[in-house]
């Protein structure tokens, strides 16, 4: 069986962005397919944060932003020694990650936070922090120790980005996992950079719907293609960033120093990305989220259900042994009609229609009523989309 929470990340300081703005972005993999978005209100500040549909309360958040400008996410990091001093409960990071949004302003009040708490948390994490003084930084992270790598520091992260998986560097050599997604990822974001393209865009499509694997030399993606979605194609993803247990994703696209923190965009992708589309929130819009990110009754957002349908088309072999194959014919083809081509097509219009929206406030200010009528468009664009193009949410 794959392992739980097994996450690709990475963190961007603004002097490698096009834009100037930082970048925070989490792939996440995880049992917990069924994910929503809830806005909290913390001891300071307000947030918004990815939790698992389960999670009825609430009580844990698996990324986010608050009122502040402050973002931060996490993966496991699986080589660090057993603390002697911690004996405790450990994978405690979505709760450490829920308390740091709403007490924390900056990525240094979350270094005053790891060490007020050293020797007395159970956590093994990787935690990507950004805000909005322009700080950004990754904090390797175990119950007695941490270490910061700071991405705005050309010795530390000399392209201007740093990308963590299921190891931490401060661990021990050649144990965790993840290392073939390391590599892969390193090649995505040398290429992005190299165009001058590091942005939401390519981190959510390009790195996290990539059909690349770095130890074999090949893109599923790129190959020769199945000629229609009917003409049946298997194939493994085992080692690659998208996988079965891929459960959401999301780049937290900050601001400039200087700039108000309301502008702090969260392009989240709810449910399997291969199947789900892509759409911005703001934590300043208050807690009228669009209603296709929040669960109802305790069911999954509609968005993730209507992911979660077409997944099933992606796997369609029973049991543990057929979350290794996707049915390549499904999600991408020669004809043009498979899944994740249909999502791409439709995402990148919706992130350039979405992006002028976001411009124009960088202009007059952020508006909150602006953002709640915006997010009554996408969700009745968002419901026609999976109705006209997949036959789902008819009822």
């Amino acid at each position: 069986a794959l392992p739980a929470g097994a996450c690709s990340s990475a963190v961007i300081s603004g002097r490698a962005t096009p834009d100037g703005r930082p970048l925070l972005w989490k792939h996440r993999d995880t049992r917990d397919l069924e994910n929503d978005v809830r806005f909290f209100t913390g001891e300071k500040y307000t947030f918004l944060g990815v939790v698992n549909t389960r999670d009825v309360a609430g009580r844990q958040v698996w990324m986010g932003s608050n009122t502040a400008g402050f973002s931060i996410m996490n993966t496991v990091a699986r080589n660090f020694d057993k603390s002697e001093v911690y004996q405790g409960p450990m994978d405690r990071e979505g709760f450490m990650m829920k308390e740091a949004l709403s007490s924390c302003a900056t990525v240094d009040d979350f270094e005053t936070m790891l060490q007020q708490t050293q020797g007395n948390r159970g956590a093994s994490a990787n935690f990507g922090v950004i805000d909005a003084q322009g700080g950004a930084a990754y904090f390797e992270t175990s119950p007695d120790h941490y270490e910061r790598f700071d991405v705005n520091d050309p010795e530390v992260a000399p392209e201007g980005y740093l990308i963590r998986t299921n190891f931490a560097l401060s661990g021990k050599p050649a144990e965790g996992d993840g290392y073939i997604r390391y590599e892969t990822l390193e090649s995505i974001l040398k290429e992005s950079a190299q165009r001058g393209n590091l942005t939401p865009e390519s981190l959510l499509f390009d790195a996290g719907r990539s059909l690349k694997h770095s130890l074999l030399g090949h893109d599923w993606a790129a190959g020769r293609l199945p000629e229609s979605a009917s003409r049946t194609q298997y194939v493994t993803l085992r080692s690659y960033i998208i996988r079965f247990r891929s459960a959401s994703s999301m780049v937290v696209q900050g601001v400039r120093p200087g700039e108000d923190p309301r502008l702090t965009t969260l392009w989240t992708t709810l449910g399997f990305p291969l199947a789900s589309l892509t759409l911005p929130l703001w934590v300043a819009a208050g807690d009228r989220l669009p209603d296709c990110v929040v669960s109802q009754d305790d069911r999954p957002a509609p968005l993730t259900a209507w992911a979660l349908a077409l997944k099933k088309r992606c796997f369609p072999l029973p049991g543990l042994e057929g979350q290794d194959y996707l049915d390549l014919a499904v999600v991408i083809n020669k004809q043009g009609d498979g899944i994740l081509q249909k999502i791409q097509r439709r995402d990148r219009t919706l992130m350039i229609e979405s992006q002028k929206r976001l411009n124009q406030w960088r202009e007059t200010g952020f508006q909150a009523e602006e953002a709640l009528d915006y997010y009554h468009h996408l969700d009745r664009m968002i419901k026609d989309f999976y109705r006209t193009e997949f036959r789902l949410g008819e009822e």
